[in-house]
C-alpha cells in the first residue's frame, strides 16, 4: 500500500534537520538495513541544504518541499524548493574548487538508487529512489 509523508521548510539552515529525522523514520519501519538508513539521511541532508542554499537563495520566504513516498519495495524521496536559481545537471565529475565544496549531486549520486534532477521554471525538483532489497 502506498503512504505518501509531505514535509514544507522554511529556507533556513537547520530545518533540513526535519526531513532527515523523517526519512530515518520511514526508511527503519520499512525495514531498510541501518547502513542504508544512514545513506538516506545523507543523501536527503545533501538535497535539501542545497534547496536552501542554491535553489531558494537562503531566502527564508521561500519553502522547501519534501515528499517520502513509500511503497512495498522502495521509498522516493523528492525535495522541491522554488527555483530562484535553476539548478545545474547532474555533474559526471567533480570540477576543482578552492572551497572544497560541490560534493553534494555527487554524493547524493552514490547514496541512492537512482537519481533524477530536474529544473523547470520557478522549481527546481530532485527525486531520489532507493529499493529495499539492495
Amino acid at each position: 500500500m502506498k503512504r505518501v509523508v509531505q514535509i514544507y521548510i522554511p529556507s533556513e539552515l537547520g530545518y533540513e534537520k526535519i526531513p532527515i529525522s523523517a526519512v530515518a523514520t520511514v526508511a527503519q519501519k520499512m525495514g531498510f538495513r541501518p547502513e542504508r538508513i544512514e545513506n538516506l539521511k545523507m543523501a536527503t541532508g545533501e538535497a535539501v541544504t542545497n534547496a536552501i542554499e542554491h535553489g531558494n537563495q537562503l531566502n527564508e520566504n521561500a519553502e522547501v518541499y519534501i515528499s517520502l513516498t513509500i511503497e512495498t519495495h522502495e521509498l522516493v524521496v523528492i525535495v522541491v524548493d522554488q527555483g530562484q536559481k535553476p539548478i545545474p545537471t547532474m555533474p559526471t565529475e567533480r570540477k576543482h574548487r578552492e572551497d572544497n565544496r560541490g560534493w553534494g549531486m555527487l554524493l547524493i549520486r552514490d547514496l541512492v538508487d537512482e537519481v533524477t534532477v530536474t529544473a523547470i521554471p520557478e522549481c527546481n525538483e530532485v527525486k531520489m529512489v532507493a529499493y529495499l532489497d539492495k
